[in-house]
């Protein structure tokens, strides 16, 4: 009897590690709301800060630098950007889980006026330190 019990127990687990996998991976790429001509997806973002520095890491594999553009418009991070779909134009496509097209991520800053002191794109992240002004 405590193997099935078992064997019931490892499958609830196993759905529920599913479920979670399939939460975190709509949350991190999840398509932008919005007009149908503007943004299709926002990358996620981690922010770190210490003292009057902060880091922030946006997700971007993929994604070359001449394709973004980062800007800081009051207390707001803008990273704007494109991903494009790496398929020859007559390529059938069996399955399209990584989101491609236009990005914004629009990032409300900590208080305070920062700038971007580096800006650097390592391993698929976009890495910005910005420096607090006041």
């Amino acid at each position: 009897m405590s193997y099935i019990k078992r064997k019931s127990t490892m499958w609830v687990e196993a759905v529920n590690l599913l479920e979670e996998a399939d939460r975190l991976h709509r949350q991190y790429f999840r398509l932008a709301q919005g007009r149908a001509s503007g943004p299709t997806w926002e990358p996620p973002v981690d922010i770190f800060e210490a003292g009057q520095q902060l880091t922030v890491l946006v997700a971007l594999p993929g994604v070359n630098a001449d394709h973004l553009e980062v800007l800081v418009e009051g207390d707001t991070l803008r990273v704007i950007g494109e991903r494009p779909i790496p398929a020859p134009g007559r390529a059938h496509i069996h399955r399209l889980e990584i989101p491609y097209g236009r990005f914004e991520r629009r990032i409300r800053l900590p208080g305070g006026r920062y700038q971007i002191n580096e800006f650097s794109l390592i391993d698929g992240c976009l890495v910005l330190d910005l420096q607090r002004l006041s």
